[in-house]
């Protein structure tokens, strides 16, 4: 079981629940244990793509990170939450409500290139501790300016009328991004405030939602003993890397940590042995290094 699972994540868990959920699946099909880890954390009160990998994709789970992320949310005009969501306690309320032809107007000003302050309820550590264990005990909470990607971001449903109440959004993301503070800028820059009422993950990195699974298919493949049936390959993580072909004897000097001498395009490469992924390897033209060795056996992928 080396490879990835696509959990469609529901409204209510959150991200360690979804792991412990595949673990209890792993176990009640019978399967043998296997490191399990996600690939990006998504808000309870965000559903979605989620990432799962099993075995040696945990070792790429840092990739999965790294990577852009496309979301679908709404906001709602005219009041702010702590927690910029609707799980907090309304801190602000602001009788001015955008038009159609204002939301359109304003998006160009958050697409590209932007500086955004994270929520005071997110996971980022302030002094060592989470920044959200600080806003829950009444603390003030600062955190620093980040500086992000909004690589695209266009309306996709507005309610009929002079002015809106709520607009949905669809947007393409760089890491570290925070749909919840950007919806709180979108409403500020329409002279309102607002927060995010629905929050959905399209994608994440190269997953998107067609190989999705839900909790209770996990659960049904699981106790089936089909789950591989829904088990994505650990290289579909990997799409946008570049296969490395290597002999036999190249694939074991990698595998003990070795320098190759080679002459492969400069970056990153997936060194493959007749199919079977040995490591993650970066090319400087001259000498070939492993970045992240894997450990899959040939049985495995080649029969």
């Amino acid at each position: 079981m080396n490879g990835w699972l696509i959990i469609d994540k529901p409204v209510g868990p959150g991200s360690t629940q979804i792991v412990s959920a595949v673990k209890r699946a792993l176990r009640s099909g019978g399967y043998p244990k296997v490191k399990v880890g996600h690939g990006g954390t998504l808000d309870p009160l965000a559903s979605g793509v989620l990432p799962v990998a099993l075995g040696e994709a945990t070792k790429l789970s840092g990739r999965m990170l790294d990577a852009d992320k496309a979301y679908a949310f709404t906001i709602r005009f005219g009041a702010q939450t702590d927690t910029l969501d609707l799980e907090g306690v309304v801190i602000a309320t602001s009788a001015v409500r955008p038009t159609p032809a204002a939301v359109a107007a304003v998006l160009p000003r958050f697409t590209g290139p932007i500086a955004q302050v994270p929520p005071a309820y997110s996971a980022l550590k302030v002094d060592g501790r989470r920044a959200y264990d600080l806003a829950r005990a009444g603390e003030d909470v600062v955190l620093a300016t980040r500086d992000v990607t909004i690589h695209n971001l266009a309306v996709i449903a507005m309610p009929e009328g002079e002015t809106l109440e709520e607009a949905s959004f669809a947007c393409t993301v760089s890491k570290g991004t925070y749909i919840r503070s950007l919806a709180r800028d979108i409403a500020a820059a329409l002279g309102t405030v607002g927060h995010v009422t629905m929050l959905r993950r399209t994608k994440a990195g190269p997953f998107g939602l067609q190989p999705a699974i839900s909790l209770d298919d996990l659960a049904d493949l699981a106790y089936a003993r089909l789950l591989e049936q829904a088990l994505l390959p650990l290289t579909a993580g990997l799409d946008d890397i570049p296969a490395l072909p290597v002999t036999p004897d190249q694939a074991k000097a990698l595998r003990e940590g070795r320098k190759l001498i080679g002459t492969a395009a400069p970056g990153l490469h997936l060194a493959i042995d007749r199919a079977v992924p040995v490591a993650l390897v970066e090319c400087d033209g001259v000498e070939i290094r492993v970045v992240r060795g894997l450990n899959l056996p040939m049985s495995e992928e080649v029969p």
